[in-house]
Parts: structure tokens; C-alpha cells; sequence
């Protein structure tokens, strides 16, 4: 490589501290390659690491600082930063699901993105607190979101999306404090400062598993010296992280025993297995010995079924209950005979599903020549890349006066800070204020309270946003957010008090507002709404109700609904017709009624009489008549006995006439009479039409709306503005202000000007 493209590209400078090894690599990243400048690898010359956990850090610096030594040589670069990564014995993931719900529907903001994350890694770190039955502190070192959900649904990328609400599947990941505090110490020790810091599992799926492979299901296993770490990929996200802390050294401890070997010669036997049939050694009694690879293989075989199962078993459980549909493996310790088709056996997959990867899948990186390329130089290369996408270090800064330390994954903010800190959540965002539960007909209803203001954040005394990106020896203070103000509701805010009572009123429109209930007792709109409520909107008022808002008493007014008298129980519904009367109207009017029909009755009686009389004069003179007709032609005596039986007859005949004639004359009388019932009858009635209309058209009523309130006027045939001051109770004896407001529909009132029905009133005192 020239030294032009050096200048030019950033030069990485990544170390792999493993159990076994330390394998530094210095290169750069060019388009989609990366370039390999220098590599040097060196072996502990003790057991200064122990299960990827570093025992000695005077030891493992002393190592790192020779390997930056001849980096140093090879290249000619002054090497002062390095990039590294944690071993996973130790490393613990959690799992969580959380969701963000918004109030209306609206584009979700980077913002509502970050705060759902720091959701995530605040209940991942809660529960995992839960779980955390050892000693140890553990830290955040690290988080992935699974996958974003809009409303339910999957997104990929929900920023600008409209939603109701946000959620997303997060992974965190945690490491004890003593683990990344020895990995610290080594590398300061050795003249270095750590510019990032990720996890070998992750560094090596960044190698080992490209992006465009993460849509499958694949499991990819780094068997290293002291640990296992697994990682896996499906639907294009990385899903599971996970550790075993058996590998390559558990063979090697079961060759030491077996041959009666130390630790070192064990490696190196295990290690020329792979190459060599037959490898030659001595036993700690100086007694030279040669054993075959496949003596190798037969000794550390139920040591690797073992692990080949564990192994398994762990993918399984990561993987939801199932097995992948592919497993790469890396590392040295995978390199063992047999231990990719046991762990096949295991999984149930074609023994072709499962294979250790090497050099085939470094298509992207450039070696220098005699460079190493098998699986073992993957997590270096890995850790290197991550850099790029990832700048992880751990910073010291002071919260609310208590220095703290913090993984730093170069997008700390002031959220982080505070998780970290323990800082309560609710604490940094408003809150809102108690709401306000109740019923309206029957249906759940819930008004939420006021937000309070958000926490007060200062990063160095200038005042910022919790997004606020921090950096080391920042001084960050924040002042908890405010409680606010609890719901409140009056019934006139509901959205069921819309609509009116629509009913005629004496001939006029009338709109009432709906009544409403309370727990069973009536209010007004004006009602507060208290928690648990139980309200209820009526379509109907009780008689009772609709005399109080009319401002009328049963006392002195008689109602009519649709032409019937109301009764007590009686209900005033919409499109309803009632007539309002006085009772002394009434009365007035009965009294009215009475006197006429009894001056009808006495007119009548004495024409009945005078009628009666008259017949009975006309029948007294035709009595008389007809008897001195008879006298007048009467005979001698000696022709009396001839005569009588004649004269019998006739006066006989007479009387039959004169009977035939007041039979006649009573016949008429009768008819007269009923003629004159029926003739006053229908005139009675006419009278007392026109008497009822006189009177109404004499005492009509108007009702106006006075401040808000129906007001009914009677007892007039007119009515002017100053009688107004009748109804209402209004002192203008004194002076209340600088004068008396009067308002006709708006307009300033005249005294002696004509009201109608509906007119608008209103009268105050001026301020």
C-alpha cells in the first residue's frame, strides 16, 4: 500500500485480546474493502487470561504493548488509539418489547425514535436488575433494535411515518464492571487509549455473516479459546446474542490431564492434531512420547460432543425453540475434528449446513503477503470495521454531582447519562396530571390531565435538550420535570351535550338544552365532572324540569302536551307541542263562561215561558169561544130530547177539535223549544269562541330570553322593554357601575320599544 492512500484513508488499529492469543491488525477501510497495512499475532506465555477474562493485566499490557511495538516497526505509524472488544463470559442480554403511544395521530420524529429506545434500554436495564442475583455491577455496554412497529405493524424505518403509536423489539447487552475495567488497564498500561470498545460477538457477525445474509435464519458460532459467542441473524436484524464458557481450552485442559502434560504442550499438540498424523512431546517425567491425530480426536472427543451439544442446545433457546437454517463457525477452537457435524447432529441440519468459515468469506478485506487468513483473523478484521460504524468507549462524567461512568458508543446523550445514573424516568419527561375517569350513558370515559413541564437539563451550565450528545468530564445537572395540572371537565365540554330539544311553545320554537344526570341527580352544564362519575344525557324532561327552566310553577300554570292536560308524571319531549296557561286566566274564563251561559239560560227560560203562556191564553179564548157557540144555538125545550142527542155530538165534536188543536199546539211548542236549545247551543258556542279569542288576543303572552334565561310575559296585550324589570331581579336603586347596559338583540334598547317572541335581552351594569 503506498503511503498516499494511507494518508488518505483513516487508519485503524484493532486488537483482539483472546484467551489464548493477542492478534493485532492495523489497516483501513477503502469503498467496500478493507485493507490490511500490518498484522502481528503473539501468544500469552502464561495463563494470564482465563475464559476470556483477563487475570493478569500486568502480563496481558506487557503483551499488547509488544504487539503495538512491532506494528509500530513494520509500518512507521505512531500508534496511540486502539479499538477492542469484550469477551462474552460473562455477558448478559435482555430482550424487551416497548411501545409509545401519542395522543392523536401525527409523523413520528427522530425524537419519538430516541426516546422509545431509551424506553427499551430503561426496562431492559429494569428487568434485568430483577434478575441480577449476583454481586457484580453490570453496565449497559450496548443495544440493537430488532425491529420498529407502527400501530402493530412492522416498519423498518418509521421516521416521517404516521402513526397512533410506535414500538420496537430492542436487544441490550450488559458486562460486569471488572470485565471492562481489565480490559482498560491492560491497554492503558501498554501507552494506548481505547477508541472503541464492542463486543467479539458482534465483531465477528460483521465479518462472518454480511447484511445481505441476514434476511436468513443463520446462527454463527466463535469458539475461542476460553469462550463460545453466538450470534444470530433473521428477517435482516441481528436477533440474539449469547455465551458459553466452555471452547478450545476445555480440550486442551483434558489433553493436559490425559498425557500428563502442562497447559502450553497440550495447546501445541491439539493444535499440530490438524496438520500432523503423528506429533512427538514429553510427559512432565521427561519420557518422550508420540501420539497420533487420532488418539487427539478419541481423547477430546466427549469433551467436544459436550460442547458440540451445549452449543446447540444454546442456539435453540436463542432462536426461539427451533434450529437455524445454517451455522458458520469461527475461531480456533472450532477447528477440532468433528466438531461441526456433531453440532449438525445435534441441530438436526444436513451436515453441509453447518461449516467453519475461513478465508472464503474475507472476499472484501486485502491481506498483506504471509498474512494469516483463516477463521481465527475474523474477529480482529471485525473489531476494526466496527469502528467505522461504532466509535465505543467508556467516559467518566459528573450527574448531579456524582461522577459516573459510561460506555460511550459515540452517541451518549444527556438520556443515557441519566439511565445510568438511575435518574427516575418520570422525572424527565412531563407528566401528566391525575385524570378524571367516569360514564357517559353507559360508556367508559376518560380525560387526561395537563402536561407539566419537562426536566430542566444543563450540560456545563448552558441549558440543552435530553438528546444533547455529551463527551468526557461534561458536568450535566437536571431539575425534575412537573406534576400537571389534574384533568378537569365541566358536562358542557362533552361532546354529547351537542344538539337541542327542539318542542313549540304557545305557537313558538323553542330549543332546550339536553337535561343531564349526575349519579342519579339532575345538574347543569356548568357541573364540574368528579372521578367515577356516572353521567347520563336525557331526551326527555321531566314536567317538573321543564317548569323550572321555563321559570314557571304548576302553582299558577296548567300545562298542555299536544292537547292534554300534563299530568305530574308527564314528559316533555323533542318536536312536542305544550300550551302554557294561567290558572287565574283560567278561572277568569270558567267565571266568564258561567255568567254567559247562566244570562243564555234566564233568556232562554223567559222565552220558553212567554211561549208557554202565549199558547195557553190562544187555548183559554178558543175554550171560550166554542162555548158560547153552543149557547147561542140552543133549542126549545119541546125539541130538547131531538136536540140533546145533537147537541151532544157536536159538543163532542167540539171538544174532540179543540183537543185535536192543543195536541197540535203542544206538538209545535215542543219543537219551538228544541229548535231554541239547539239555536242558543250553537250561539253559546260561537260566544264563547269569540270570548276565548277576545281574551287571548287581550291577554296574550311573549317569552324572551333575559341574561341567558327564558322569561314568560303575560297579562298584557303588549309588551314593552321596561316591563322586563317586572321579571327580573334587577336593583337600580343603587349604583353598581358606571351605568346600565340594555341590549335588544344586540342593539341598545329603547324604554317604550315593542318585545316579541324571541328577543334577546340583556341587562348589566357597566364596569
Amino acid at each position: 500500500m503506498n503511503e498516499r492512500n494511507m494518508r488518505e484513508e483513516e487508519i485503524v488499529f484493532g486488537l483482539d485480546i483472546g484467551t489464548r492469543n493477542v492478534v493485532g491488525t492495523l489497516g483501513y477501510r477503502q469503498g467496500e474493502t478493507f485493507v490490511v497495512i500490518a498484522q502481528e499475532i503473539k501468544e500469552h506465555q502464561t495463563r494470564a487470561m482465563v475464559d476470556g477474562q483477563i487475570h493478569d493485566i500486568n502480563r496481558v499490557a506487557a503483551t499488547i504493548s509488544g504487539i503495538r511495538q512491532s506494528l509500530q516497526e513494520k509500518t512507521g505509524i505512531t500508534l496511540d488509539e486502539v479499538c477492542i472488544a469484550a469477551a462474552g463470559r460473562v455477558l448478559k442480554t435482555m430482550n424487551v418489547h416497548v411501545d409509545l403511544d401519542f395522543d392523536t395521530e401525527r409523523s413520528v420524529t427522530r425524537e419519538d425514535m430516541n426516546t422509545l429506545v431509551s424506553m427499551g434500554v430503561d426496562n431492559a436495564f429494569a428487568e434485568f436488575q430483577e434478575k441480577n442475583d449476583t454481586q457484580m455491577q453490570f453496565y449497559c455496554v450496548g443495544h440493537s433494535v430488532v425491529k420498529y412497529y407502527i400501530n402493530g405493524l412492522w416498519m423498518s424505518q418509521p421516521e416521517h411515518h404516521k402513526a397512533k403509536s410506535l414500538g420496537a423489539d430492542i436487544i441490550a447487552t450488559f458486562l460486569p464492571d471488572d470485565v471492562v475495567d481489565g480490559l482498560y488497564s491492560a491497554v492503558e498500561l501498554a501507552g494506548l487509549k481505547v477508541a472503541n470498545l464492542t463486543l467479539e460477538p458482534i465483531a465477528a457477525i460483521r465479518v462472518a455473516i454480511p447484511e445481505k445474509f441476514r434476511l436468513l435464519n443463520i446462527a454463527m458460532v466463535d469458539v475461542g479459546a476460553g469462550t463460545s459467542d453466538i450470534s444470530i441473524t433473521d428477517e435482516g436484524s441481528v436477533i440474539a446474542f449469547g455465551m458459553l464458557p466452555y471452547a478450545g481450552d476445555s480440550l486442551t485442559e483434558l489433553l493436559a490431564r490425559t498425557c500428563l502434560i502442562d497447559f502450553a504442550t497440550a495447546e501445541k499438540i491439539k493444535t499440530a492434531a490438524t496438520e500432523q498424523d503423528e506429533i512427538k512431546y514429553e510427559d512432565i517425567m521427561g519420557i518422550e512420547q508420540i501420539i497420533t491425530a487420532e488418539e487427539v480426536v478419541s481423547i477430546c472427543k466427549p469433551e467436544m460432543e459436550k460442547i458440540a451439544k451445549l452449543t446447540a442446545d444454546t442456539i435453540r433457546e436463542l432462536n426461539g425453540g427451533t434450529s437455524p437454517s445454517a451455522v458458520f463457525i469461527v475461531g480456533g477452537g472450532g477447528k477440532i475434528k468433528g466438531f461441526n457435524q456433531k453440532i449438525a447432529q445435534e441441530l438436526g441440519l444436513d451436515a453441509s449446513r453447518v461449516a467453519i468459515r475461513g478465508e472464503e468469506i474475507m472476499g472484501n478485506i486485502e491481506f498483506p503477503e504471509g498474512a494469516l487468513k483463516d477463521s481465527t483473523i475474523i474477529t480482529p478484521v471485525g473489531i476494526c470495521l466496527t469502528h467505522y460504524e461504532h466509535s465505543n468507549n467508556f467516559v467518566y462524567i459528573t450527574f448531579n454531582g456524582n461522577r459516573i461512568k459510561l460506555y460511550d458508543n459515540n452517541k451518549l446523550t444527556v438520556m443515557d447519562a441519566a439511565m445510568q445514573s438511575s435518574f427516575s424516568r418520570e422525572g424527565l419527561f412531563p407528566r401528566r396530571g391525575a385524570q378524571l375517569c367516569y360514564t357517559v350513558n353507559g360508556k367508559n370515559r376518560v380525560t387526561k390531565g395537563e402536561y407539566g413541564e419537562s426536566a430542566h437539563v444543563y450540560v456545563n451550565g448552558e441549558s440543552v435538550d435530553l438528546s444533547y450528545q455529551i463527551k468526557s468530564n461534561d458536568v450535566i445537572t437536571i431539575e425534575e420535570s412537573t406534576l400537571g395540572q389534574p384533568a378537569q371537565e365541566k358536562i358542557a365540554g362533552l361532546v354529547d351535550c351537542n344538539g337541542k330539544i327542539t318542542l313549540t311553545v304557545n305557537g313558538d320554537e323553542v330549543q332546550l338544552p339536553k337535561p343531564v344526570k349526575v349519579n342519579g341527580n339532575t345538574v347543569t352544564q356548568e357541573y364540574w365532572i368528579q372521578d367515577q362519575d356516572v353521567i347520563e344525557f336525557l331526551s326527555y324532561y321531566t314536567l317538573e324540569q321543564f317548569c323550572e327552566y321555563m321559570g314557571v310553577s304548576t302553582d299558577d300554570m296548567v300545562l298542555y302536551i299536544n292537547g292534554e292536560e300534563a299530568k305530574t308524571d308527564a314528559t316533555v319531549c323533542g318536536t312536542d307541542k305544550i300550551e302554557l296557561k294561567s290558572k287565574k286566566e283560567i278561572e277568569r274564563q270558567e267565571i266568564y263562561d258561567a255568567a254567559q251561559r247562566e244570562a243564555k239560560r234566564e233568556k232562554f227560560s223567559e222565552a220558553v215561558k212567554k211561549h208557554v203562556a202565549e199558547n195557553a191564553k190562544l187555548a183559554e179564548d178558543e175554550k171560550k169561544e166554542s162555548v158560547n157557540a153552543q149557547t147561542s144555538d140552543r133549542k126549545p125545550e119541546r125539541e130538547e130530547t131531538k136536540e140533546t142527542a145533537k147537541t151532544t155530538e157536536t159538543v163532542n165534536e167540539t171538544k174532540a177539535s179543540s183537543n185535536t188543536k192543543t195536541d197540535e199546539k203542544t206538538s209545535e211548542t215542543v219543537h219551538v223549544f228544541k229548535s231554541m236549545v239547539e239555536d242558543a247551543a250553537k250561539e253559546e258556542k260561537k260566544e264563547e269562541e269569540k270570548n276565548t279569542e277576545e281574551h287571548f288576543e287581550e291577554f296574550k303572552k311573549v317569552i324572551v330570553i333575559v341574561n341567558q334565561k327564558p322569561i314568560v310575559m303575560r297579562g298584557k296585550k303588549n309588551y314593552t322593554f321596561v316591563d322586563i324589570f317586572d321579571y327580573i331581579n334587577f336593583d337600580t336603586s343603587k349604583m353598581r357601575g358606571s351605568g346600565i347596559a340594555t341590549l335588544v338583540n344586540g342593539k341598545d334598547a329603547q324604554y317604550t320599544q315593542e318585545l316579541y317572541n324571541g328577543d334577546k335581552i340583556d341587562v348589566y351594569w357597566k364596569e
